[in-house]
């Protein structure tokens, strides 16, 4: 067999090379650049043309992501790039920016304003105030609060996001298409939802105002870095079929 020429030998192994180079540290050195550019996965894959300027999102069917949590939306980019929450778009956008640049962005995104919005004066939908004991339902409240604006840290801010957003992941729960949910809460949650009845919650989260995340910045940061310190191959693949999780 033939020995391989030198320079064919280092051309291979600086094609291995993984190391963000000059250009992609730059493109990376902030989360708003991050937002703005692409970073290290280039334009197309740029933030901001999907989730707004400032993180308000589309109003139609891109999440407002400004002042959210900022832990949940690490875990949230650390979980398309590990393919535990298949996007189309998302995966290709997590999957273009290292563990750092993900980690920069969310955190970016987390510590943008809130946009400011009235509120209707509808009430809540029955089912997200009280839940439907008899055919296993939780009452939505219980975690993401009275006004979809979060029961404590860890519970995700669900207020202010538009209505076909909401309802494609009501969607994507029930169908098993979305699994990132620990211990399947959501899974479960959703699973016996009429369709009118995830309209209605769809529509009402609309209008109520947006909420910016309080939580507790340790505790944030915590999650953070469990998200992103979980290698991808260990990271649990639930079966839509077990309520539990597992």
């Amino acid at each position: 067999m033939r020995a391989l020429p030198l320079a064919f030998l280092g051309l291979t192994l600086a094609a291995c090379d993984t190391t963000p180079g000059e250009t992609d540290r730059a493109f990376q050195a902030s989360g708003e650049i991050i937002a703005m550019s692409g970073g290290a996965g280039g334009a197309g894959n740029a933030c901001f043309t999907c989730h707004g300027l400032k993180g308000e999102g589309d109003g139609v069917s891109s999440p407002r992501l400004a002042g959210l949590d900022r832990g949940y939306l690490q875990k949230q980019m650390e979980d398309y790039a590990s393919g535990l929450r298949p996007d189309d778009v998302m995966t290709r956008v997590a999957r273009g920016l290292d563990p750092d640049a993900r980690r920069i962005v969310a955190a970016w995104y987390a510590g943008l304003p809130a946009p400011p919005a009235g509120a209707s004066a509808a009430p809540p939908p029955s089912i997200w105030l009280t839940g439907d004991t008899a055919r296993g339902i939780t009452a939505c409240a219980a975690c993401h609060g009275t006004e979809g604006q979060g029961a404590g840290a860890g519970q995700p801010i669900v207020a202010r996001q538009p209505a076909a957003y909401t309802l494609e992941q009501i969607d994507r729960w029930k169908s098993g298409r979305r699994r990132n949910d620990p211990r399947g809460v959501m899974a479960a949650a959703v699973q016996h939802l009429t369709e009118e009845e995830a309209r209605a919650i769809a529509a009402w989260l609309s209008t109520r105002p947006a909420a910016q995340a309080h939580a507790n910045a340790s505790a944030s940061a915590s999650v953070s870095a469990s998200a992103a310190a979980r290698p991808a191959a260990s990271r649990e693949i639930r079966r839509p079929d077990r309520s539990d999780g597992a």
